[in-house]
Formats: structure tokens, sequence, C-alpha cells
């Protein structure tokens, strides 16, 4: 069985092309570009045509691949933008030409699902006890609570990402104290939405999502990037706490000269990372105890290519 999923962000558009092998998931081909179909809903609530054609000239592409590589299950999902925006019916009926399937916008909690499914495919699970997956996505952020049996018991999506937070309170180049402390207010407002009781117990906090993998590739100095080295990567607060204050620092042209750091998501990756170093400061204040953060290059797309494996 050869299957293909694909996760249509506010951000960016992620393909995966698996199939299985024995008991594993195989991954034959895996995408990402970046095409900020999220450009200005927060504020105009409509999908851009300008955003729109980004992201169907992406389709496309995906679409003869995984007519090459014969998938033979095909399926696709839209979330944060595609639930917020209006106009999402003709970019849904052009979409589903051009891959073979129409893509369904998720809710937050089947969403909440895939991620965490996703995100743990490939690394050492705890012995016991729940495990967080946060998913720092272009227009909101997902916090999931799971049991070491894999159910999700609690999740909620918060509706603070890299390119909202940016598009709120980023003018200035490089941005301003003001702006940043901004973010980090609004950040800290959303988390305080999620209830955390649950959250002191869990022993393993994973990271989900391009924001995560950037950082992490950054940290680590994975160039060029490398998802196998990415996945499974620890990084400490502190490492987390150093490059937010760097990446603050610098010009958006200097951001884009950074190895590690793909140019078209420099903009927004100030926002992003103070976001999760937010997350990193709040989880440490609940459990009493410095948390570390562990990358994970995998999320939706691969929840979705187990569940499109199921006889």
């Amino acid at each position: 069985m050869r299957v293909a999923a694909i996760d249509i962000g506010t951000n960016s558009v992620l393909l995966l092309i698996a199939e299985r092998r024995g008991g594993d998931l195989v991954a034959l081909v895996e995408r990402a570009t970046i095409t900020r179909l999220g450009q200005g809903v927060d504020a105009a609530r409509a999908l851009a045509p300008e955003a729109v054609e980004r992201t169907l000239a992406c389709l496309a592409r995906y679409g003869e691949e995984l007519r090459t590589l014969g998938a033979q299950r095909v399926d696709a999902v839209g979330t944060s933008a595609m639930r917020d925006a209006a106009g999402g019916e003709a970019f849904i009926a052009r979409a589903s030409e051009l891959i073979g399937a129409a893509p369904r916008v998720i809710s937050g909690r089947e969403e909440a699902e895939l991620t965490f499914a996703g995100a743990l495919t490939g690394l050492d699970a705890p012995a016991q006890g729940p495990r967080v997956v946060f998913d720092v996505g272009g227009g909101s952020t997902e916090i999931i609570v799971g049991g070491a049996d894999g159910a999700v018991v609690q999740s909620a999506s918060l509706d603070v990402g890299s390119v909202r937070l940016t598009e709120r309170h980023i003018r200035s180049d490089p941005p301003a104290e003001a702006e940043i402390e901004a973010v980090r207010a609004d950040a800290r407002a959303a988390l305080a939405m999620f209830p955390a009781e649950r959250l002191a117990a869990a022993p393993t906090l994973v990271g989900v999502a391009g924001t995560v993998t950037t950082l992490a590739a950054i940290v680590r100095d994975v160039v060029p990037y490398d998802g196998a080295r990415v996945h499974g990567a620890r990084i400490s607060r502190t490492e987390i706490v150093a490059l937010t204050s760097r990446l603050a620092s610098m010009p958006l042209a200097a951001r884009r000269q950074l190895r590690a750091l793909d140019p078209a998501r420099a903009d927004v990756i100030v926002a992003g990372s103070v976001l999760i170093e937010e997350i990193l400061a709040w989880v440490t204040r609940i459990s009493g105890s410095s948390v570390d953060l562990v990358a994970s290059d995998r999320g939706v797309r691969w929840g979705l290519a187990e569940r499109l494996c199921l006889p």
C-alpha cells in the first residue's frame, strides 16, 4: 500500500508519500513548501487571491509527484487558515482537481489526534506516564496531552501562531522590544486558557512543525536540513532563550542569510521562537522543574498516512 498525505497549513504545505514495509511506515518522498495561505487571514478572515495561487501552484507539483509514484490512497487536510477564512470553497474545488482528493477542513480534535500520533512516530517512548505534544503552526498552536497508551486525553487549539503573532505585533526591523513583549503577552494569555493540571506529570515535551524543526536545525547546525538528524533532537530551554534573543536582535536581511533558516520563514521566525520560549517557560512553571524540548520532524501528515494504511 502506497499512500500520500498532504497537510495544508497556514504557513506551509507538507507532502508525505509513504508505504508500509513490514511493521514500519517508510517515507518515499517528503516535501515542505512555504506558501503562506494564511496571509492576512487574521485581519480579513478571507483567503487572499495571491496566497491561493501560490498554494495551488504547490499542490499542482505535489499532484504530479504522487501520480508519478502511484499513490493508491490520497488524503489532504486543512487546518487553521482554512477553518478561519471565507472563500475556501473555490480553493477546495481547484485543489481537488490537482491532487485527486478534496482537501477537508478538520476539527481541532482530529488535528490533535493526527498530530499526536504522527509526532511520536520514530521517537523513543518514556517508560510510563503522559506525554505532551505541541504544534506551533502559522495560525494556531495545538497543545495535546496523551497517555502512555497513545490516546489523546486533553487538547486545545490556541489562536496564536508564528504568522498570526507576526501580523498582529511585529512592525519594526529588527523587532522593537515593545513588540516582542506584545508577542509574549499574547502567547501567555493564550496558554493560560489551557487547563494545566495534567501537564505537571508529563515527562516528555515534544514540539512539532516548521518553527520547532527550524530552531533545532539552527541550534544543532543541521545544514543542509536533514529530518533524520532533527527528529528526536533534544534542545534545552537555555538554548531556546539564547536563540530567541539572537534572532530578535537581527534585521530581516541578516536572518535570511542564516544557513539553517529557510529565507521564506525568516519574517515569522522571531514571533514563533518567542512563542516556543513561552511554552517551555509555562510547562516549567507548572511542572516545577526545567523541561527540555524534543523536536519532531513529523506531525499531521504522518498521523494521516498511518490512518490511510489501515485496512
